[in-house]
C-alpha cells in the first residue's frame, strides 16, 4: 500500500487527480500521523478529524477534481486565521471560543483548490514571540523536541516538519514564517505587498505582515503561493525585470535603522 504521509503535495495532488488516491484515505492517513506524533510535538491546537474526512469526501465527488491544484492535500492552518466553524483564539485564554462564521479568504483560496483543513496550529501568545510556547500548547521541534520549532507560526511549521500535513499556511509580520523554517528546515516565503490577502487583524505588526506557505519541497511552496495569490501569479515587472522596494524608517517609535542598512 502507498504510503502519502510524508510526500509532497504536489505528489498528493496529481494522485488524486488520477484517481490513484481518494483524498479520505490520504487525509486519514495524515490523521493517524498527527494522533500518533502531536502529543510529543504539540503543532495543533484543535485537529479536525471528523470535519476534515467529510471535507474530504466532498472533494472526491467535485466535478473539477481533475483541474484542482491542491486536490485532496491536507493543510494546517496558524490559528490566528479564521476557518469556518472553528475558534480563532490567536494563542490566548483572552479570545472568544465561537466559532468563525465564515473562513479567511486565503482558507478559503485553498479549499477552493481542493486542499482540506485538519486542523489549526498553536502560536505564541498574540503570535508576538519567536518561539510558540502558549496557553493552548508548545510547538517543538520535530528534528529534536528539546529545541523550539520557533515563531510566531511554530505550530504549522512543525506540522511539516513532522511530516503530519505537507503544507501549512503561516504568516509573517517580523519573521514569523521565516524564523520557524529556518528551525524546522522548511521551505517559506513572505509575500510581497499585496500578492497575498493580508486581513490579519489587529496583530499585523503595523501592516507589515502577509500570508504565506510552508513546505517542504520549493516545488510545494510555489504551488501554494499560486493558489494563495489567486489569479495573476506570478507577477513581476513589465519588462520582465524584477522590482525591489527598501524602506529604512522603524516601524516603531524611539527604534533607528543602523547606518550599514541605512546606506
Amino acid at each position: 500500500m502507498t504510503s502519502w504521509a510524508g510526500r509532497s503535495a504536489a505528489e498528493i495532488a496529481a494522485a488524486v487527480r488520477e484517481k490513484r488516491a481518494t483524498p479520505r484515505e490520504v487525509v486519514a492517513e495524515h490523521l493517524a500521523r498527527i494522533e500518533r506524533l502531536d502529543g510529543r510535538i504539540g503543532a495543533f491546537r484543535t485537529v479536525r478529524a471528523e470535519a476534515a474526512l467529510a471535507e474530504a469526501d466532498a472533494v472526491a465527488v467535485r466535478a473539477d477534481l481533475g483541474e484542482l491544484p491542491l486536490a485532496g492535500v491536507p493543510v494546517a492552518v496558524k490559528d490566528n486565521l479564521a476557518v469556518r466553524g472553528e475558534s480563532v483564539r490567536v494563542g490566548t485564554a483572552a479570545t472568544s471560543d465561537a466559532p468563525a462564521a465564515e473562513d479567511h479568504v486565503t482558507v478559503a483560496r485553498l479549499r477552493a483548490a481542493g486542499a482540506v483543513v485538519v486542523g489549526l496550529t498553536n502560536v505564541p501568545e498574540l503570535c508576538v514571540f519567536g518561539t510558540t510556547e502558549g496557553v493552548f500548547g508548545t510547538a517543538r521541534n520535530p528534528w529534536d523536541p528539546a529545541r523550539t520549532a520557533g515563531g510566531s507560526s511554530g505550530g504549522s511549521a512543525a506540522a511539516v516538519a513532522a511530516g503530519m500535513t505537507p503544507i501549512a499556511l503561516g504568516n509573517d509580520g517580523m519573521g514569523s514564517l521565516r524564523i520557524p523554517a529556518a528551525n524546522c528546515g522548511l521551505v517559506t516565503i513572505k509575500p510581497g505587498y499585496g500578492v497575498v490577502p493580508a486581513g490579519i487583524g489587529e496583530g499585523d505588526w503595523f501592516g507589515m505582515s502577509e500570508n504565506g506557505p510552508l513546505a517542504t519541497t520549493v516545488e510545494d511552496a510555489r504551488l501554494m503561493l499560486s493558489v494563495l495569490a489567486g489569479a495573476g501569479f506570478p507577477r513581476g515587472a513589465g519588462d520582465g525585470s524584477p522590482a525591489v522596494a527598501v524602506s529604512v524608517r522603524s516601524p516603531l517609535a524611539g527604534t533607528a535603522v543602523s547606518r550599514p542598512y541605512a546606506v
